[in-house]
């Protein structure tokens, strides 16, 4: 027994009912604004690793500080 398309209406129907269309349509505007903000924090994450990192000249400066 697989799920039809009247299952699936009759669901959308009851979530919508329960929840109201502004609730439903706020939600997923936080979804939205929250995969924007992962992607754009990937993104700063990828530009960061790409500058080479040299650790014996930050060992030097904590050296240095001491």
């Amino acid at each position: 027994m697989s799920i039809g398309i009247w299952q699936i209406a009759i669901v959308v129907i009851l979530v919508v009912l329960l929840f109201g269309r502004g609730k439903i349509s706020s939600l997923m505007g936080d979804v939205a604004k929250g995969i924007k903000s992962f992607k754009k924090g990937m993104a700063s994450d990828i530009t960061d690793d790409t500058e080479p990192k040299n650790i014996s000249d930050e060992n030097k400066d904590s050296e240095n500080k001491d």
